[in-house]
């Protein structure tokens, strides 16, 4: 638990970046939901608030235990989001097609949004106590374990998103622990050859619509592609200082599908311009390099190692929001994390923080 003198040494610089970044989603939620007619906004206002206290509630809980008793218990998490992830496959709740929830009543929970930080962890822990294990078959076969079946179990939902961010937490984690430069050129190598299969077995015709939409939205501009070009004129209309809060009318005039969530980032870009965007990304750029800076500072590998997954999660799911908002990449179900709706991912990602600030507020520790 934490010990009275660990006190001082809490990252409130992170901490409160952090906050500012859930400040400012609950803000533009608040903006793309509302009512004018009402003057009211919706209730994804309401559900934010809650998953955001919840969401400080499991920061303060994974703060307070020492990273190295989670390590220690990592194979009880990691069969524990197994089970959830196949409870899910058998009895959750169906929404828009996907099979990717947990109904608790009060709200839906989302268990892949766990699986980075737990493959994090397993990852971690492996590689910390075998450092051998990237030189054997068998260690190879316990990291393609440990990545590939939540990975597998995601992907059945469908979810191709979710499971694809668990490819930059393993590889980060993986070079730091000296992945040779062969090894992964050969990855590479393997990755280009499968790509003509994924492509015709892999995804589902939806996924396939969506990669040539992002290539020419005006193959189906009413229908793949339209979410593309609005992303990019809501974008674009913002200008230097932006159209002021409340003001954009992409988002108030509902041009721009599912704003409060995948294109938070579109909003804000509307709202507040250019100033508002560089602002919120130096903001984020400041969170990343903070967190890479616990890494830098953790008193073991196991530390280090964790951070990293943890970072490198987190970095690519804002890189891709924010690309895929400016139409620079194809449309995914990716929300910009501690901004975007959606309460299982704002309850991770803060319960993510809280571990990232538990190895640098213990790196003073025996």
């Amino acid at each position: 638990m934490l010990e009275r003198r660990l006190y001082r040494h809490i990252d409130w610089l992170l901490l409160g970046a952090v906050v500012v970044l859930c400040a400012i989603g609950v803000t533009m939620i608040y903006s793309t939901t509302h009512d004018p007619t009402a003057g009211a906004a919706g209730p994804q206002v309401r559900t934010q608030l809650g998953a955001l206290a919840l969401g400080f509630i499991a920061f303060a809980v994974l703060l307070l235990i020492d990273y190295r008793w989670l390590s220690d218990s990592w194979v009880t998490i990691f069969v524990g989001l197994l089970a959830m992830l196949a409870y899910v496959l058998l009895f959750g709740v169906v929404d828009g097609g996907a099979q990717r929830w947990i109904g608790l009543g009060l709200f839906n929970l989302q268990p892949s949004e766990f699986a980075r930080i737990v493959v994090s962890l397993g990852l971690a822990t492996v590689l910390y106590h075998r450092r051998w294990a990237l030189q054997t078959p068998v260690g190879w076969l316990m990291v393609a374990g440990i990545v590939g079946a939540p990975a597998l179990l995601i992907y059945q939902q469908p979810d191709l998103g979710a499971a694809v961010t668990l490819l930059p937490v393993a590889f980060a984690i993986l070079l730091f622990a000296g992945l040779r430069l062969r090894y992964v050129a050969i990855l590479v190598a393997v990755a280009i050859l499968v790509a003509p299969v994924a492509w015709t077995y892999g995804l589902q015709d939806y996924q396939r619509q969506r990669i040539s939409s992002f290539l020419d939205p005006e193959l189906d501009p009413q229908g793949a592609g339209w979410q593309q070009r609005q992303a990019r004129i809501t974008v674009g209309s913002g200008g230097p200082l932006g159209k002021g809060f409340l003001q954009g009318t992409q988002s108030q005039y509902k041009f721009l599908p599912v704003a409060h969530n995948d294109f938070i980032f579109s909003v804000l870009a509307e709202e507040q311009g250019f100033l508002g965007v560089v602002f919120a990304l130096g903001l984020y750029l400041f969170v990343i390099l903070r967190g890479l800076d616990a890494a830098r500072l953790a008193k073991d590998r196991l530390g280090r190692y964790l951070v990293v997954g943890i970072m490198s999660g987190f970095a690519f799911q804002v890189i891709y929001n924010i690309a895929m908002s400016a139409g620079l990449a194809p449309v995914k179900g990716l929300t910009l994390p501690l901004m975007s709706a959606g309460g299982t991912s704002v309850i991770a990602t803060l319960a993510a923080f809280g571990l990232v600030l538990n190895v640098r507020m213990r790196r003073f520790t025996n």
